[in-house]
């Protein structure tokens, strides 16, 4: 199972939210590259990013700061938060990100998603972020009736790389992830799996490895607050 440290990007600078609430941020670190270094220097493999702005506004806002941790690291990194469409999809492609993740194109275009996964194969993840069990959209500020298990389905078949499952109600509130529903999605739809939201210690991140399903899993306040150390989880991680 991989560990993804997340950097999350408000106004060019590396910040959690709780619960998805941009007015409730904490700014961490004002240098994404130098954090994206101190967490390659660790060991990860790779790195999730959102570009938080993005994600509302709908475009890329925090384009300078995801351009300065390509810069800085050699792992690769996994980008989701305002990719709309193929275009912004190319671009950020082309400027080295590894892996897209898509959101709310899934739930509003989700023929967009088909398209990518057939021009970048292996590049393309879907973002789930759901509250109590129905897909949010545009940043978390709009909600579905859509379940999240039925999202997965329409993309079984499509050549999605990974779904990034998160529990909004979880997402940074240092509360313990919800292992039963991300393990429920990965044995529903067969596609890899990434639990996000809530990941507290390194015993969040035992129990997701235990089901055996679950592909990853991405922590953000928890390595901000000291209270998970990322070295010593990959180490965990890469154990018996």
């Amino acid at each position: 199972m991989i560990l993804y440290p997340a950097i999350d990007l408000k106004d060019g600078a590396c910040v959690r939210l709780r619960r998805g609430e941009m007015d409730e941020a904490t700014v961490f670190n004002d240098n994404p590259g130098a954090q994206a270094k101190q967490f390659a220097d660790a060991g990860c493999e790779w790195i999730h990013v959102v570009d938080l702005n993005g994600a509302f506004e709908g475009k890329p806002v925090n384009g300078a700061a995801v351009d300065s941790i390509l810069a800085a690291v050699d792992v690769p990194v996994q980008l989701g938060g305002g990719i709309r469409t193929l275009e912004t999809a190319a671009d950020w492609i082309a400027r080295g990100v590894s892996r897209i993740v898509l959101g709310t194109v899934a739930v509003k275009n989700p023929d967009m998603v088909i398209a990518a996964c057939q021009r970048w194969p292996g590049q393309v993840a879907v973002g789930i972020d759901a509250r109590g069990g129905r897909v949010a959209v545009e940043g978390w500020a709009e909600q579905s009736e859509m379940k999240a298990e039925d999202l997965a389905a329409q993309f079984a078949d499509a050549g999605v790389a990974a779904i990034v499952y998160t529990d909004i109600d979880r997402d940074g509130m240092m509360r313990g992830v919800n292992v039963d529903a991300t393990a429920a999605l990965a044995d529903a739809t067969g596609i890899p799996v990434i639990a996000s939201g809530g990941v507290a210690a390194l015993d969040d991140l035992m129990a997701l490895k235990a089901r055996g399903t679950i592909a990853g899993a991405i922590s953000g306040r928890a390595l901000y607050d000291g209270s998970l150390d990322l070295a010593a989880a990959i180490a965990a991680l890469k154990g018996s």
